[in-house]
């Protein structure tokens, strides 16, 4: 018998099993396939592909007929058969993408449809190489089981998607059908089997191994800074102008590229080499300063981190980027000493929208007080000094009213989280990635995008190369790395 302390080698590996059948369960359960026999219903009212591809009519909304549909059905199953090559299932998905290309949404629909419900393993197959491995645990034949068991968990559909890799069009082709599924997914509970196959292998072929990093400049190809025009997404580029600032002597845009899509930045970023931690990205974008002296830059700034690509999200690879950048830059500038973030606060103001009563409250009562001085109003309350936010431009970063923004701004982005990450999402990347927020700017983006997401405050997160992982272990520990100066503002 075992007790309860045993750590045995046989209890560990059953531990080990264990674990490693309940992720397996969690997988079935997020790509569609039940978990025990039986098979999910569609929603009420409509009929599955399967009984739509057994009929002679159409019937109510449905789109494709079923001699639509069953001729559909045979394109892809001919493209995911087993018995042909790689290469010839991909020559056979060219024509079933040229008929996706030109169809209307709801045809697309039914292709879904049809992925989700017609390309799904074999769920008794997948029980009895299960229950092989169960029974396998501790013996000799473990390995083989486990194969056995990974072998049966390949779906059908992942091998179709796979095949529609092969043309060269093919990952573009994929990428854009992620994104147009995307934002079908809330109301379509059904889309999350074939979107979790996508991710998953997104997450495989747009593996750091297999991305190139870029320096962008200049003098690269003129469609290629078209897509850094189009793909911006922190501080528009309002003109080429204003591109060729952002690419001049003291600047350095990088960016990872995938061999199957030469041409197209999957995430880039823009960097300001400068002299000290940027407060403002005015300076940062304006076209007529100097360029800064970059061999006595001691201070790298990533002031904008854009993602290009719809299709990839889930699929983080902004953490390599920035790692992978900041060797880039040490070997070009070794005199560098300070990375830095001059980041957006994007989720603050509508934050502050549903607990602004909670930080009044919270706040110092000498604070309030003084808030209510400058507004003189003997007895103020939070929708005063609300309405006194309206126009930040009129505040200086000492007014008690803007020092009571700035508390709440520090207990946003050091105190908040949901579901043990922080709340707001730029903070949730950097703070991810490693770094710790390290200081609050007041009006460091006065631009009108900049005032509707914080009233114009903007954030420094630091990366210390020497206490990544030290930030990384607090956040899995529930505790947000904040600077000293952002735990005494929080604190006010």
């Amino acid at each position: 018998m075992t007790s309860a302390t045993d750590t045995s080698p046989a209890t560990a590996v059953d531990s080990a099993a264990n674990s490693w059948l309940q992720k397996s369960a969690a997988w079935l359960r997020s790509v569609g396939i039940p978990t025990e026999l039986g098979s999910s219903s569609p929603p009420e009212g409509e009929r599955s592909t399967t009984e739509r591809l057994k009929a002679t009519l159409r019937r109510g909304n449905e789109v494709l007929s079923p001699r639509e549909l069953r001729r559909l059905l045979a394109d892809l199953q001919a493209v995911a058969a087993s018995e042909v090559s790689d290469a010839e299932g991909g020559r056979l998905a060219e024509p079933v993408m040229q008929w996706y290309a030109a169809a209307q949404p709801e045809q697309r629909m039914d292709c879904w449809r049809l992925l989700c419900e017609q390309f799904v393993p074999d769920v008794a197959k997948i029980g009895q190489a299960r229950q092989r491995y169960e029974d396998a645990v501790g013996t000799a034949g473990m390995a083989a089981a486990e194969r056995q068991l990974r072998k049966a968990l390949q779906t059908p559909r992942m091998r179709l998607l796979q095949r529609f890799a092969v043309p060269a069009q093919g990952m573009r082709f994929l990428l854009d059908l992620r994104a147009q599924m995307l934002p079908q997914l809330k109301g379509h509970d059904w889309l999350v089997a074939v979107d979790a196959d996508l991710e998953y292998l997104f997450s495989t072929w747009f593996d750091i191994a297999f991305l190139e990093l870029r320096s962008l400049s200049w003098d690269s190809p003129a469609s290629l800074l078209e897509k850094l025009i189009k793909y911006e997404a922190v501080h528009d580029i309002r003109s080429w102008t204003d591109l060729k600032n952002r690419l001049d002597s003291d600047r350095r845009c990088y960016g990872f590229f995938h061999p199957r899509l030469p041409n197209e930045p999957l995430i880039f970023v823009e960097v300001a080499l400068v002299d000290k931690m940027s407060d403002s990205i005015a300076p940062l974008l304006d076209e007529a300063a100097a360029a800064t002296d970059v061999n006595k830059a001691s201070t790298a700034i990533f002031y904008s981190i854009s993602n290009t690509q719809t299709g990839l999200r889930g699929v983080s690879f902004g953490d390599s980027l920035i790692k992978t950048v900041v060797e880039q830059l040490l070997q070009e500038f070794p005199k560098l000493r300070q990375f830095a973030t001059l980041s957006p606060i994007p989720g603050f103001r509508s934050w502050l929208g549903k607990h602004a009563a909670e930080v009044w409250d919270a706040a110092d009562k000498r604070l309030r007080a003084d808030v209510g001085k400058a507004l003189d109003k003997a007895e103020p309350a939070v929708a005063d000094w609300l309405a006194a936010l309206e126009q930040p431009a009129k505040l200086k970063a000492d007014d008690a009213v803007a020092k009571l923004l700035l508390y709440a701004a520090a207990r946003y982005l050091g105190k908040s989280l949901v579901q043990d990450k922080p709340v707001d999402p730029v903070a949730r990347f950097h703070l991810g990635n490693g770094s710790r927020v390290e200081r609050l700017n007041w009006a460091g983006d006065t631009s009108v995008k900049g005032i509707k997401q914080s009233y114009g405050l903007m954030v420094n997160y630091l990366y210390d190369l020497k206490r990544l992982d030290k930030h990384r272990n607090l956040l899995a520990q529930g505790k947000i790395p904040v600077s000293s100066g952002i735990e005494a503002l929080a604190k006010v």
